[in-house]
């Protein structure tokens, strides 16, 4: 059955309701909202565009040309900001913010979803797919709606996520399965595979794709800093999003782009993700964790997984560059993303300051010396 048209007033109206930030309230537990649209809608030389992005009657070149302008005016070129107030806090000079809560759903997973809206649109496919407990079913399900797709998302029966309201105002379909994460994208899978849907999973055949539109965060610092910065820190959760900037970087210095190759580091919830706990013992690869050690919080949610899809490039990416990965409690999370409203005027995901968190805790074993260090943030702009 055909999607309908999703114009863009219609996009504006169902995203605007969600634009309410922690940081008008400045109550603590507003940082626990998740992330969230930080534009309420297309811009209006878009709107053409999305008419045809969206109508099955016109050839498929042209719409995946209209659907192109949207990708290329909305996602991505997010805000990257030196954090001065947080400097003075923690003691380190040169700490640079990269706020991906500037993409459309909130969060970086739209550089992947649109990619693949894109992909799915020029490849003739009429459906997409995806396992989600939360951003990213939201950034796909907005991403598809532009695109004229139809988009059904399984859900762990157990999480009930705050944007499942948004994914079926833009017209996804939820299926909610009784089984953890993992097992929701084996049934997203086998849906795609049934139905011929496109499979916009991690850890598919769509990783290329994907590392490819995560690589575009490399390309964004270097456009600001001329430079890679010492380090890049980065949450971690399947691992997709810290291989893809490993890379970015690794192409631009490949091609003399850069002088170095900053060091990544990973951070996720203390004992509950394979990368991290791979890297601590020293594994040559990641190995599933047991899912029943497996308990999620309010904060940590969007980083426990018992099996990382993408865990192994990431691996590589700390290991190659002579990174690091480590732990970070809810506690700690929930300060930084604290600090980071206060101090900063950004309302971050608790779960998103895993980086930050290692970084720090590994200032305060051994002094960092002064230099430019890059956090990877998602979240809703303040």
């Amino acid at each position: 059955m055909s999607k309908p048209e999703a114009t863009t007033e219609t996009v504006k109206e169902k995203i605007e309701p969600a634009a309410t930030t922690g940081a008008e309230t400045g109550s603590d537990a507003d940082l626990l909202d998740g992330a969230g649209p930080s534009t309420v809608g297309l811009e209006l030389e878009l709107t053409h565009q999305q008419k045809i992005a969206v109508d099955r009657s016109q050839p498929i070149e042209r719409r995946v040309e209209a659907y192109e302008d949207i990708l290329e005016s909305d996602v991505g070129d997010t805000t990257l900001s030196r954090a001065r107030n947080i400097e003075r806090e923690v003691g380190i000079r040169q700490i640079y913010l990269k706020f991906e809560g500037d993409n459309p759903s909130g969060t970086q997973k739209d550089r992947i979803s649109f990619l693949q809206a894109r992909d799915a649109l020029r490849r003739g496919y009429d459906a997409m797919t995806v396992a989600t407990c939360g951003n990213y079913g939201a950034a796909v399900a907005l991403a598809a709606s532009l695109a004229g797709l139809r988009c059904i998302i399984y859900v762990p029966a157990k999480y009930h996520t705050r944007r499942s309201e948004e994914m079926e105002a833009f017209g996804a379909v939820i299926e909610r399965v009784e089984t953890d994460y993992e097992g929701a994208v084996a049934a997203s899978r086998e849906r795609a595979e049934k139905d011929e849907f496109y499979d916009a999973n991690p850890g598919g055949a769509n990783t290329t794709l994907q590392l490819r539109g995560y690589g575009e965060i490399a390309y964004e610092i270097y456009d600001e800093l001329r430079d890679a910065p010492a380090a890049v820190a980065v949450p971690v959760s399947n691992g997709t999003t810290l291989a893809g900037i490993y890379r970015g970087f690794l192409s631009l210095y490949r091609r003399g782009r850069t002088s170095r190759f900053p060091m990544i580091i990973a951070g996720s919830s203390i004992g509950k993700n394979p990368i991290i706990r791979a890297y601590q013992k020293g594994l040559p690869r990641c190995e599933d964790l047991d899912p029943k050690t497996i308990h999620e919080t309010s904060i940590n949610e969007p980083l426990i997984n018992w099996r990382s899809l993408d865990g192994d490039l990431a691996l590589e990416a700390v290991r190659r560059t002579g990174g690091w990965a480590g732990d970070a409690s809810d506690k700690e999370m929930t300060r930084l993303a604290r600090m980071i409203r206060d101090k900063q005027g950004h309302n971050v995901i608790p779960a998103s300051t895993a980086g930050l968190a290692v970084l720090l805790e590994r200032h305060r074993q051994s002094p960092l010396p002064g230099d430019r260090y890059v956090v990877v943030l998602t979240g809703r702009k303040a």
